[in-house]
């Protein structure tokens, strides 16, 4: 068999957890260091942060165009550099607009970095182990989320001042640009003969069905992951709320101990459908907490910690396996484009769930019926996916 552990994998790994938990340990403090700074509205809190966002989501495709003309590690390279050094800019911008600036730099520096690695993961494993090497490398997103916000807000919570924070991100990424200077190449990309610059060049075609049914599943995760903190006080949930996402974390590296396995058998449209069920009872179950609550608080107390782990099951099964779907219906000098238009599709239904939410949590059915609608918008995906986008998949696959 194949060795999936070698010390390149290994520094991608450890490279792209210090990226992600410098990313991370920033979401939880930012609206209050903009507060307090700038004396800034919610509403301008949220146009702040959210440009951050919007210029990664615009970056992606020509990130994947550049990584499919050029050798990727150098331009993985300059942009892991220059997402380290945005965190710089933070503490000492003195406006907003500065401030603003520097967070859509950043946002397009991090949907760079973020499309390279995932390239250049792709290169560096062997395509008999790449579905347990995706899933594995993904891994290192999940502890990021947990780790980081728990961190920065433990460090709040005892007086740390916002620059030993942010210093602190700056340390994780350069620690973590270290890790990514030590990937090896062994087989380095070797740009084809040049094209003709097509939309095809941006956007992978074969993987339009597929990216449809990943961004339908996507919504409803911007959802909880946005406004769950809201909807467990509505449930009268006060505390423990930090616990929902240790579970959600947990639900989503346990499914990678035999999701990627299920990806490298042949499994893949398997491994896909099957985490769209469990993510759909998860959401249902989430959104009958409400009713729930009416005749038994102790029952929906302990469903509130019990459905993250289903969440993080579902979720942690088709996230990898959707990734290793759009890297084999793209040719070798497509990948990177193929890594895009998955990162593409899965931003957007996240920023899309992320802006239903907030209009449902302010309606009448609340975020009940944002988590039910939720929850129909995954069966949707369900559906199109087994009937048309799956066997797509297999009809076009080149692996």
């Amino acid at each position: 068999m194949d060795k999936l552990w070698t010390r390149s994998f290994l520094s991608a790994c450890l490279g792209n957890f210090l990226l992600f938990f410098a990313f991370y340990l920033l979401i939880p403090i930012f609206p209050l260091y903009l507060i307090d700074t700038f004396s800034a509205s919610k509403s301008l809190v949220g146009l702040v942060l959210s440009a951050y966002t919007l210029a990664a989501l615009l970056i992606r495709p020509v990130s994947g165009f550049l990584l499919d003309l050029f050798p990727r590690k150098p331009q993985y390279i300059i942009a892991f550099l220059l997402f380290v050094l945005t965190f710089i800019g933070y503490p000492v911008v003195a406006t907003i607009n500065l401030f603003l600036l520097i967070r859509i730099i950043h946002g397009a520096s991090f949907g760079f970095v973020t499309t390279a690695g995932n390239s250049l993961v792709v290169d560096i494993l062997p395509a008999s182990r790449r579905g347990e090497g995706l899933g594995f490398f993904g891994v290192a997103n999940n502890l990021a989320m947990v780790v980081g916000p728990m961190t920065s807000l433990l460090l709040h919570e005892h007086g740390v001042s916002y620059n030993f924070i942010f210093t602190l991100s700056i340390i994780s990424g350069l620690v973590g640009f270290i890790f990514a200077m030590a990937i090896r190449v062994d087989k380095p990309f070797k740009p084809s003969v040049r094209e003709a610059v097509s939309f095809d060049r941006f956007f992978l075609f074969k993987g339009f069905k597929a990216g449809l049914t990943l961004l339908l599943t996507g919504i409803p995760y911007g959802m909880f992951m946005t406004y769950l903190a809201i909807y467990g006080k509505e449930l009268n949930i006060n505390v423990g709320l930090g616990l929902f996402f240790t579970l959600l974390a947990v639900g989503l590296i346990t499914s990678r101990l035999f999701s990627g396995k299920m990806v490298d058998r042949g499994k893949l449209t398997k491994a896909i459908e099957l985490g769209l069920i469990i993510s759909m009872i998860g959401l249902f179950m989430l959104a009958s907490l409400n009713r729930i609550n009416g005749f038994n608080h102790t029952l929906v107390y302990v469903l509130f910690f019990i459905i993250p782990v289903i969440l993080g099951l579902g979720y942690g099964l088709t996230f990898p396996a959707y990734n290793t779907l759009f890297v084999n219906l793209a040719p070798n000098n497509r990948r990177a484009t193929a890594s895009s238009t998955f990162m593409t599709s899965w931003d957007l239904g996240v920023g899309i769930g992320l802006i239903l939410g907030g209009n449902f949590a302010d309606s009448t059915g609340g975020l009940p019926l944002a988590f039910l609608i939720g929850a129909l918008l995954i069966l949707l995906s369900y559906v199109y996916f087994v009937k048309s986008a799956g066997p797509h998949f297999n009809k076009y696959k080149l692996r």
